[in-house]
């Protein structure tokens, strides 16, 4: 098998699928803060900048971003006013549910295109492609999505 191959695979379907009308003026990454945000919040900052892959002087310049668009809010803890959690609003919610709307939609298409036989493999390697997503997670990442299921 080449990894090289499989790694290029994936990034090319990832990156051709990012791009929406929904997502508006949102970059890609302000888009993968608003998912993260979505399904791990209320998330502390630091632990939304390491599941992200930002590190917290980026995300600290995202965050006000998404804010002011309505799209998360800040939680401040309970007893400690250096801790900070964000989490996704409803707005953030019917976004995201737009921007995975048109995103299966374009995937849909192409599948539409391709043979019985090709898209029975496909169908055959997905819970092969979605345990190897889970354990290229961090270990800590890993234990949250498993605690999240």
């Amino acid at each position: 098998m080449s990894v090289a191959r499989l790694r290029i695979a994936v990034a090319r379907l990832s990156r051709r699928l990012r791009p929406t009308e929904a997502a508006g003026s949102l970059t890609a990454t302000e888009v993968d803060v608003l998912v993260a945000a979505e399904r791990r919040g209320p998330i502390r900052l630091s632990d939304l900048a390491s599941f992200a892959g930002l590190n917290p002087t980026m995300l600290s310049r995202l965050i006000p971003k998404l804010e002011t668009a309505g799209l998360v809010r800040r939680l401040g803890a309970e007893g400690d006013r250096r801790v900070c959690r964000v989490e996704a609003t409803a707005k953030g919610y019917r976004l995201l549910e737009r921007i995975r709307s048109e995103r299966n939609d374009a995937l849909s298409k192409r599948l539409a295109e391709l043979s019985p036989e090709e898209r029975e493999t496909l169908l055959a390697a997905l819970p092969v492609l979605e345990d190897l997503a889970e354990r290229l997670l961090p270990p800590e990442a890993g234990r949250a999505s498993a605690d999240s299921r």
